[in-house]
């Protein structure tokens, strides 16, 4: 049994698929950057990541990342297999930093592992001293796209039975809400059963910063043009079309000198965000609105006044505080979202904020406190809440949610508080015996193995006669 605890100072593994920008990529470097400010020692291992396409804290050397398991498996082929590339390629990771001593040398006491948990059953043989705490945002079987076709449910099959018993190896698994505790236990109930859950809610840098005051270099951004604020990926799932359909819903006296921005995450090489965009352009043409995209941090402080809908790839974080600081409301329109962690950044800069009834947000925003819940399916009251702030609240209305706002998030949703549940976590996986056997491991690899193969032979024959 180890006999490090909480207090004392640790080296803590992370490993992570692709370190993006995207929500799960946040909470990650929040994790990493809290508990290394605790004093631990942090290195987050990744198959990928583009120092033109990350966050701050991962290109700056605020974080030790390292790239590794890269070089053999693709991340999908021929846009397709993207589960078993991913797979393949995190088994890749971790025996490549087994095998050229790097965990040897950094001996680490735990680990930090999230979305992918395919690889945990590896790493406990490999390195049984060390603790893993698995972090998962939401079960990946239920994230699935495209599953009416037949083969690519058997396809399936073998991923998600992998996926619950490889989650079985941590030693102790965290969920983002409480939402997401409801799932997973309805998913998994027999791995609740063996493994506490423990809710631990991703955080937002609440350190006070220099206001923007909606400036860029001095100037108001846009000329002071009142806008609206959507950040999201450009991902179907987000639904970013309703923030189109509610901002068109408004007379044209409401919309007149009023601009939607539709920001986000934005990866050429990904097909859905190229795709998605285009469709959400089309949409916004087809309602009769005047749109541009900008994908530098230039073009998008020089676009033209009469543009309604402004589409912003990839805005650094510097131009997304600027938004987040002179906005009038954020929309936020993902339904049965696992967390969500933009409008807890919006609330912190003093932003009403709109999102759906439905998941994590029902966990962050408080219903005229705060900002708006409301239901996905009724386009009209988007429209409604729209209108409301735009032409509706008073200055001391607006204010008050704004104080109420940022008073929520840093009373429970700061970095101190997520990397000291971390910690304590941690501390007590440590102090634990471990609880899982290989005794059964063996003849489900072989079995799981087996059901691979027949699957893989089966959609190659598919494929083939496509």
């Amino acid at each position: 049994m180890s006999e490090k605890t909480e207090g004392a100072s640790k080296t803590i593994v992370f490993l992570h698929p692709d370190l993006g920008i995207g929500g799960a990529e946040r909470l990650v470097v929040d994790a990493a950057v809290g508990l290394q400010n605790r004093g631990h020692k942090v290195v987050i291992f990744t198959s990928h990541c583009d120092p033109k396409h990350c966050f701050d804290e991962a290109r700056d050397g605020t974080l030790d990342v390292r790239v590794r398991g890269n070089t053999i498996v693709p991340p999908s082929i021929l846009s397709r297999f993207s589960i078993l590339c991913s797979i393949l390629r995190q088994l890749h990771l971790i025996l490549q930093i087994y095998l050229t001593s790097e965990l040897q040398t950094l001996k680490p006491d735990a680990y930090f592992v999230d979305q992918l948990s395919a690889g945990l059953p590896l790493l406990q043989f490999l390195h049984p001293k060390g603790r893993i705490l698995f972090y998962c945002h939401f079960p990946d079987l239920l994230l699935v796209q495209g599953r009416q076709k037949w083969w690519k449910r058997i396809y399936r099959v073998p991923f998600d039975l992998w996926e619950q018993w490889s989650m079985s190896f941590a030693d102790a698994i965290a969920v983002n809400s409480n939402f997401t505790k409801g799932v997973v236990g309805r998913t998994w109930p027999a791995l609740v059963r063996r493994k506490e859950l423990e809710v631990v809610y991703p955080c937002v840098d609440t350190k006070t910063k220099k206001d923007n005051k909606g400036t860029e270099g001095g100037k108001p951004l846009w000329r002071g043009k009142k806008f609206l604020l959507s950040i999201n990926r450009f991902e179907r799932k987000k639904d970013i079309a309703l923030a189109i359909k509610a901002f068109a819903g408004l007379s044209p006296a409401a919309r007149k000198g009023v601009r939607l921005v539709l920001a986000g995450g934005y990866d050429p090489r990904v097909t859905e965000n190229v795709n998605y965009h285009k469709e959400l352009v089309d949409l916004t043409e087809s309602l009769g609105l005047s749109t541009m995209t900008t994908k530098t941090h230039l073009t998008a402080l020089e676009v033209p006044d009469d543009v309604e809908v402004l589409f912003l790839h990839s805005v650094p974080n510097l131009l997304k505080a600027t938004l987040l600081s002179s906005t009038r409301l954020l929309i936020y329109t993902p339904a049965n979202e696992h967390f969500g962690i933009v409008p807890l950044e919006a609330m912190l800069a003093g932003v009403p904020v709109l999102a759906a009834d439905t998941g994590g947000p029902t966990e962050t925003v408080v219903e005229g406190v705060t900002g708006w819940l409301r239901s996905p399916e009724k386009v009209e009251q988007w429209t409604e809440v729209m209108d409301k702030v735009l032409n509706q609240l008073s200055p001391d209305e607006f204010k008050k949610m704004s104080q109420a706002g940022i008073a929520r998030v840093k009373n429970g949703f700061g970095e101190a508080q997520m990397a000291e549940t971390l910690d304590q976590i941690i501390g007590k996986a440590l102090q634990a015996p471990k609880t899982w056997s290989w005794t059964p491991t063996v003849a489900l690899v072989l079995g799981v193995s087996g059901l691979l193969g027949l699957v893989l032979a089966v959609v190659g024959k598919v494929l083939l006669q496509d």
